[in-house]
């Protein structure tokens, strides 16, 4: 499935935010208003279409993205909200930076949308945003759990075959990798996929750091079809099985993508 959308940043937009207004947000204020005046910071922010929907409700919005390219592109779609200064776009790894010195406020809100799979170290990564959060602050988390059918990421492949075939990142890594050499995928984008299967995150394994970093989970929804597939396939959100979900592991071949609120 090498989809277009990849490609076109513009739709990603589209998407991103249409995702967001429909069904993130709403998700989150069964526990958290959004407010005026409310301070969001997305980490991994990408294009900011997630952040789109939140300034909409009048919050006051930070981004944090590593990829430069992706900020710059972020900074021309939301410019209107950069130049009036209710959205601050920071190019930097979120590793580099120390609330305390380098922000000039704490969040009430915090969105990890499709970013936590792809951060290393997670045991160390998830306890150290309670030093960003205002207190009884709240993060959302969205992901999809590593051994859904896609959760080596292999549909954004260049190869059509490759990019339609499930599963099969499950595989030892050298034979996942070299089928994807195979394939005509150039080395930069292998190195994309072996980053994500080191840093592949399982529902339970996901719950476990939450409970050992001190976070309450306030809410949960395993999809069996994620809300996002709306808008790139026509495909109706569906939440998953009360029966599968209810299986530790199992639940994780079926699971296309989860919804966390902690505080």
């Amino acid at each position: 499935m090498a989809f277009e959308f990849h490609k076109n940043k513009s739709r990603y937009f589209e998407i991103q935010y249409l995702t967001t207004k429909e069904y993130i947000i709403p998700f989150i204020e069964k526990h958290l208003t959004i407010k005026k005046d409310m301070k969001v910071l997305e980490i991994g922010c990408g294009e900011a279409g997630v952040l789109k929907a939140f300034l909409e409700r009048g919050a006051q919005c930070m981004g944090i993205e590593l990829s430069e390219k992706r900020v710059a592109l972020a900074a021309n779609f939301m410019k209107d909200a950069v130049n009036n200064g209710s959205l601050e776009l920071i190019s930097r790894d979120i590793y580099d930076i120390n609330p305390e010195v380098d922000l000039k406020y704490k969040f009430d809100l915090i969105i990890l949308k499709d970013v936590i799979e792809h951060i290393y170290n997670q045991d160390k990564f998830i306890p150290r945003l309670k030093a960003f959060l205002n207190p009884g602050g709240q993060i959302f988390f969205s992901f999809p759990p590593w051994y859904m059918p896609f959760g080596g990421h292999q549909q954004t492949s260049k190869n059509k075959l490759l990019s339609k075939i499930p599963y099969y990142h499950l595989l030892p890594k050298f034979i996942y990798l070299n089928i994807l050499r195979m394939g005509g995928d150039a080395p930069a984008k292998i190195k994309d996929f072996d980053d994500i299967k080191n840093t592949a995150i399982s529902i339970e394994r996901f719950e476990r750091i939450v409970r050992e970093s001190g976070f309450n989970i306030l809410n949960r929804i395993y999809y069996l079809f994620n809300p996002i597939y709306k808008y790139k396939f026509g495909l109706k959100p569906r939440k998953q099985m009360a029966l599968l979900e209810s299986i530790p592991f199992v639940r994780n071949f079926f699971t296309t993508a989860m919804y966390y609120l902690i505080r």
